[in-house]
């Protein structure tokens, strides 16, 4: 392959001909590429596979994590440990090129790896790696570990994907009409765009953004100074981008740049465009914000012969393969934990990234309630956690390591480790309820409970991102009915939570599974058809490019 004079290596349809490169820290398109941490990945991964599917012509930019998030493993006491173990990976292309770039006032050399769109059916996706025998030792770890806990690092990262990957495409002479940042980590492009185009406006008329992040003070923020120290713009002088960027303190806001250097941004759910408007609507010049709700892509997640006896109408068949379902998920759960779980049993399962809004504890916080439901003859109950907290987020840790000791006093509960794309398929498939528990409105979409129901779970959640546009309680899902969270404390917010998700639990939901089954299976059912059509990724990709790309 000519990597000097790159194109897509598949015919593009002429409706996608627009070329397009796709910023994102990380994608998880398949479990042997462990560059991903969480939602992120998993919708840039889904994103990429509906590109290819669609024939868009489109590629994804990324960094190679030697060392990937981490590997969840765990101490003597089952509680968790981090571990960083280099990745060897024999299906990425060398593709020859190398660069450099500026970190630090100081020339970083960077070297591009090719995954093949035949792989893993993605569009091409290329990523960049400063692991190089060329560059010192504190260059070679800036791609080392995705999300470095170290300040001066992760803005090196930033520095990476943005320059990097906007200097990877001129060497590819891909010539992009449209440069993606997936959240704003890759910024730093519209200050190597600026250098190269000659205008703020020639720029804007080339970058779109996508943010995930509903709330102000989960949007990176560095210290301005520190970024010019780190060569983050470019050679731009400071007062340039002080004009450029309309920041006039001493934190530089990589959100805030984003929307004002793009021509459109959008949010990931229809509630979090309205939330996203609503929080930056005080800042002069930035651009529009519209809403393309997230997915994930059916092909992948879906289990096929699930919706091949729902289509059919084989009812005893649907049962049966349910069953298998879960009693092969849970072949994987004694293997991890030593609970030998039963596949007859309801099973509730809450799996994604442990993180205090998401309260993966909120069931435990009445423990007479929660002891009670768990030793509940007449509608016995099972439950799995599973999740990779931050490796330096304490108090995501702490909750982890406590539910790990909590499952030591009971039977009917097991905590699995290694919550990756393969384990993730397997516990969803072996659930009868995902619990989705954020508090709201902080979850900007959250896209775990699409690639449930697609595998024949019912949603039970409260009433933010996607769910908002999905859930019909007693109908495809159960949603806890929201009220004016706003003006109540986050305590009472979190009591009010906590008793609905017990009231629909105990008086709804375990009656039904366990004295109507018949009706319970048509909730599945319900639940799989909605999500089909409106939350497959290939309905995301293609509005990408009639609302985002346009």
């Amino acid at each position: 392959m000519n990597f000097k004079q790159f194109q897509v290596p598949y015919d593009v349809d002429p409706v996608y001909s627009k070329k397009v490169s796709y910023f994102s820290m990380e994608f998880a398109v398949h479990q042997p590429l462990k560059i991903y941490s969480g939602g992120l990945g998993y919708l840039s991964g889904s994103h990429l596979r509906s590109a290819y599917e669609l024939r868009q012509n489109l590629v994804g930019v990324g960094i190679l994590w030697k060392y990937g998030y981490y590997d969840q493993a765990r101490n003597q006491d089952q509680t968790l440990q981090v571990q960083w173990n280099e990745k060897i990976y024999n299906f990425l292309e060398d593709t020859g090129i190398k660069f450099q770039i500026e970190i630090h006032e100081h020339p970083v050399w960077v070297k591009a790896w090719y995954l093949n769109p035949e792989t893993f059916k993605t569009a091409p996706l290329f990523l960049l790696s400063t692991d190089l025998p060329e560059n010192d030792y504190v260059s070679q770890t800036i791609s080392h570990k995705l999300y470095d806990a170290n300040v001066a690092t992760k803005v090196a990262q930033f520095i990476l994907l943005g320059v990097g990957g906007a200097k990877l495409m001129d060497e590819l002479n891909f010539n992009p009409d449209r440069y993606h940042l997936n959240e704003a980590h890759g910024i730093s492009s519209a200050f190597y765009l600026y250098k190269k185009l000659g205008s703020k406006e020639a720029v804007r008329e080339k970058l779109v953004f996508t943010t995930h992040t509903p709330e102000e003070a989960g949007n990176e923020k560095h210290d301005i100074s520190l970024c010019e120290k780190m060569s983050y713009f470019c050679g731009v002088p400071l007062d340039e981008v002080r004009r450029l960027t309309g920041i006039t303190g001493d934190q530089f806001d990589h959100s805030l740049t984003a929307l004002r250097f793009a021509r459109l941004a959008n949010g990931v759910s229809q509630l979090h465009g309205e939330v996203s408007r609503k929080m930056w609507e005080k800042y002069e010049g930035i651009c529009p914000i519209t809403a393309i709700t997230n997915a994930q892509n059916w092909h992948y997640w879906a289990d096929k012969q699930l919706y091949n006896f729902m289509d059919e109408d084989k009812t005893d068949a649907f049962i049966d393969r349910k069953r298998y379902l879960k009693k092969r998920a849970f072949d994987l759960v004694a293997d991890q934990t030593g609970k030998l779980l039963n596949p007859d049993v309801f099973t509730i399962v809450w799996a994604r990234r442990f993180a205090g809004y998401k309260r993966a504890d909120l069931l435990t916080r009445d423990f007479d309630r929660f002891k009670a439901l768990m030793s509940n003859t007449k509608y016995p109950v099972q439950i799995i956690w599973a999740g990779k907290p931050y490796p330096v987020d304490y108090p995501a840790i702490s909750d982890f390591n406590m539910l790990v000791n909590l499952s030591k006093h009971f039977s009917n509960i097991a905590v699995c480790t290694g919550y990756e794309l393969t384990l993730s398929k397997r516990l969803k498939q072996s659930s009868d309820v995902w619990l989705n528990t954020p508090r709201v409105p902080r979850e900007a979409s959250g896209t775990s409970g699409m690639t449930a129901a697609m595998n024949g779970s019912v949603n039970f959640s409260t009433n933010d991102g996607w769910i908002c546009e999905f859930i019909n309680h007693g109908n495809n899902g159960f949603v806890v009915p929201p009220i004016d969270y706003t003006s109540i404390s986050v305590h009472e917010q979190d009591e009010y939570d906590l008793n609905k998700f017990y009231e629909i639990l105990e008086n709804q939901i375990l009656p039904m599974y366990y004295d109507n089954p018949s009706v319970w299976r048509q909730i599945v059912k319900n639940g799989m058809m909605d999500v089909r059509w409106q939350f497959d990724s290939n309905r995301m990709a293609k509005e990408y490019y009639e609302i985002l790309y346009v």
